[in-house]
C-alpha cells in the first residue's frame, strides 16, 4: 500500500509518524482466525512468514512490538521468541489495560501506540489507540470503530501491511529498500 493511497489520509499519515509501540491481537490478525488442534489436543497456528518479516523491519526502525492475546498458547511463545518481540501477553481478557500499563512502563502515550484487532476483546484498545487498525474479516461492528482497516485479511499478510506502510510514514522505506537492494543485509 502506498502513502497516497485514498485509504489513508493525510492526518492519518501523521498519527503513524509517531507510533512507536505496534500492539496487537493474535489470533485473526496474525494467523487467520481458526484454531487447529490435533487429535493429542495439541494447538497449531499458522503465521505468515511476511508478518514476521514486517514485524523484524519495524523492530529495527525502533518500533516496539507487543502481542496481547486472550488465549495462552505455547505457540505463540515461540513465535513471539524467533521474532524478538519482548512483550508478550496472553490470556489477557482487559487488552486496553494491559495496554495502558504496558504504555506506563514504556514511557509512552495511547497516541504514541498503533493497535490492531478483530474481535470485542479488542475494541477499547482499537479506539483508544494513537491509530486503531482492523482487518477485513473483522465484524463489520468491530471495524466500524477502526482508523485504518487493512486490505490484506488476517494472518495473510495484514500485519507486513502495518509495517510496511509504518516504515514508509516515518521515513524509513527507503533504507529497508537500500538494503534489500545492495544485498547488505
Amino acid at each position: 500500500m502506498s502513502l497516497e493511497s485514498p485509504l489513508l489520509d493525510s492526518q492519518l499519515v501523521d498519527r503513524l509518524r509517531h507510533v512507536r509501540l505496534l500492539a496487537m491481537d493474535v489470533d485473526g490478525v496474525l494467523t487467520d482466525g481458526r484454531l487447529y488442534f490435533q487429535a493429542d489436543g495439541i494447538e497449531i497456528k499458522a503465521f505468515h512468514t511476511h508478518d514476521g518479516h514486517g514485524i523484524k523491519l519495524a523492530q529495527r526502525a525502533g518500533i516496539v512490538v507487543a502481542l496481547i492475546t486472550g488465549r495462552d498458547s505455547p505457540m505463540v511463545s515461540q513465535r513471539a521468541a524467533a521474532l524478538g518481540v519482548k512483550h508478550v501477553f496472553q490470556g489477557a481478557e482487559k487488552k486496553l489495560t494491559v495496554l495502558r500499563e504496558l504504555c506506563g512502563r514504556l514511557g509512552l502515550e495511547l497516541e504514541q501506540v498503533a493497535y490492531c484487532g478483530d474481535d470485542m476483546p479488542d475494541v477499547a484498545a482499537i479506539r483508544r489507540a494513537g491509530v486503531g487498525i482492523s482487518v477485513p474479516g473483522a465484524p463489520s461492528y468491530i471495524r466500524q470503530h477502526a482508523d485504518w482497516v487493512t486490505e490484506s485479511v488476517g494472518g495473510h499478510g495484514a500485519v507486513r501491511e502495518i509495517c510496511d506502510t509504518l516504515l514508509q510514514a516515518q521515513g524509513h522505506w527507503d533504507a529497508v529498500l537500500d538494503t534489500y537492494l545492495h544485498g547488505s543485509t
